[in-house]
């Protein structure tokens, strides 16, 4: 139990690492950028992130001060029944120590010998003797061991109910400044109701291109994977050239795996977690799934990958060994995005202003293979995204913590 909640408190205390990491990233970029130049929607998307932030830092501290509690209150019941059996020990002890005293005349041990009616009974009273004196000796070391326990544990307790004062200190002082960001988003959000048809109709529109973005991306990935199984089927030969044409009839959105892309597809689901981020600086602005937005609780905003906001000019690289697809044009902003393939998995780096590689290069994990785009508002986001396939997938489970 001891070890399970040590474990625990570990993958606390890294999880909590993980999320400073994340503040001081936002944090950090925010005193770099000019906030002038940012819309105010921009400003409620980077505020909201600050606060979702800030909940699961509060979220993961109040955890660990639970689960200290228990072991604080565990500790306890170990040291007063270490001190009950101490006190049983100690008067045993005690005990013993007086009737050792009261026969401990050398003339008196030679007589209880001596007045033995045969050899064998004296010789098993003096193996008597030698237990005694051995369980008395046993016992003492038994005191001293309990002795020593209960003090250690005392120490640990001690340092314990710090930590947890710590904690709860730290607590405070996240619920006051997420208090304070809360204040400042509904005075971001009480400006933009003023102006309502405006923002609602930019809502609308970034929305849409949202939608857009991930729907070419869609289109794009299944005419890839068409275009690779064609070209496996062209490239091989007799019974390998039927058994891929047939596994791509069978199923047209799955490439068709040789053995060197199997290799690469297991390495990469090998290393699921342990990716590095695309990016050296930065932190997550815009997660995967469904979320409501910050402003109008009826829209509801559906993200197939993460944006990570990161400094403007910043390098992107891969998360992994793979080999480029396409380099596309995004037609609205014009900046670029690059597929990479290891195996049947795909990575997708999508608002990049500069590319480094081409299509067919085989690339190397944090390899750089191009620079992100800063929109006129003054945003730097990187659209990331992570697919097996036609199926997209939770980037954040496969990258590690931000370093």
């Amino acid at each position: 139990m001891g070890w399970s909640q040590t474990e625990q408190q570990k993958k606390l205390e890294q999880r909590k690492a993980e999320i400073l990491k994340e503040i001081k990233a936002l944090e950090s970029l925010e005193k770099k950028e000019d906030r002038k130049e940012k819309s105010l929607l921009s400003k409620i998307y980077e505020n909201d992130t600050k606060i979702k932030l800030s909940q699961q830092l509060i979220n993961t501290t109040s955890k660990q001060t639970r689960l200290l509690t228990d072991e604080i209150y565990l500790n306890q019941l170990k040291i007063n029944k270490l001190n009950r059996e101490l006190k049983v020990l100690k008067e045993d002890y005690a005990d013993m120590v007086l009737k050792a005293y009261k026969s401990r005349s050398q003339q008196s041990r030679i007589m209880f010998i001596l007045s033995s009616e045969s050899f064998l009974q004296a010789y098993k009273r003096m193996q008597y003797m030698k237990q005694y004196a051995s369980f008395r000796k046993v016992q003492g070391e038994e005191i001293r061991s309990k002795m020593t326990e209960v003090q250690n544990l005392i120490t640990k307790l001690e340092s314990q109910k710090k930590e947890k004062e710590q904690l709860l200190a730290e607590s405070e002082k996240q619920k006051e400044s997420l208090l304070d960001d809360k204040r400042e988003q509904e005075k971001l959000i009480k400006d933009i109701r003023k102006d309502k048809k405006k923002y609602a109709a930019d809502i609308r529109k970034k929305r849409e291109e949202t939608k857009k973005l991930q729907k070419q991306i869609d289109k794009l990935i299944k005419e890839a994977i068409a275009e690779a199984n064609r070209k496996a089927a062209a490239a091989a030969k007799g019974a390998d050239k039927e058994a891929i044409t047939a596994a791509a009839n069978a199923a047209p959105n799955k490439i068709v795996l040789t053995k060197e892309g199997k290799l690469v597809s297991d390495s990469f689901k090998a290393n699921r977690g342990n990716l590095p981020w695309p990016v050296l600086e930065g932190y997550i602005s815009q997660h995967f799934g469904i979320h409501r937005h910050p402003t109008e609780k009826t829209v509801e905003i559906q993200k197939n990958g993460v944006d990570i906001t990161t400094k403007p000019g910043a390098n992107i690289r891969a998360v992994f060994n793979g080999v480029v697809g396409d380099i596309q044009v995004i037609p609205d902003t014009k900046t670029r995005m690059v597929y990479i393939y290891h195996g049947d998995f795909i990575t997708v780096y999508c608002n990049l202003s500069e590319i480094y590689v081409k299509s067919g290069d085989k690339v190397s994990t944090k390899q750089s293979i191009g620079k992100v785009a800063t929109s006129p508002s003054g945003n730097t986001i990187l659209n990331f995204y992570v697919l097996q396939n036609t199926t997209h997938l939770n980037p954040e489970s496969w990258i590690t913590p931000l370093k």
